[in-house]
């Protein structure tokens, strides 16, 4: 069992800057590729970044490139979302997400474990 607690959500202004944090525990965190996805109100889930085992491997969704980063620090069993240029339509849940899959899935069939999501809520 892998539990995934995330941090870091608010309200911010259009322009802003957030950092989500995940916090793991339970089995070892490095065996496990993340992910964070998010699901805003009458919209589908979508994930926006995942990071392999490693963090060698790393994905992000068309809507967030050269904006989030996601990264990993395996000693810290903790993955971050480092969230800049924040816009409204990045307003949303966002949720942290384990697999055991080596390599970064955007899939969110493949993961196993999830976190109980944060808020972030990005006003114009």
């Amino acid at each position: 069992q892998v539990q995934l607690v995330e941090s870091g959500g608010g309200l911010v202004q259009a322009g802003d800057s957030l950092r989500l944090s995940c916090a793991a525990s339970g089995r070892t965190f490095s065996r496990y590729g993340s992910g964070w996805f998010r699901q805003a109100p009458g919209k589908e889930r979508e994930c926006v970044a995942a990071i392999s085992r490693s963090g060698s491997i790393i994905r992000y969704a068309d809507s967030v490139k050269g904006r989030f980063t996601i990264s990993r620090d395996n000693a810290k069993n903790t993955v971050y979302l480092q969230m800049n240029s924040l816009k409204p339509e990045d307003t949303a849940v966002y949720y942290c997400a384990a697999t055991s899959l080596y390599s970064a899935t955007s899939y969110g069939h493949d993961y196993t474990y999830w976190g109980q999501g944060t808020q972030v809520t990005v006003s114009s």
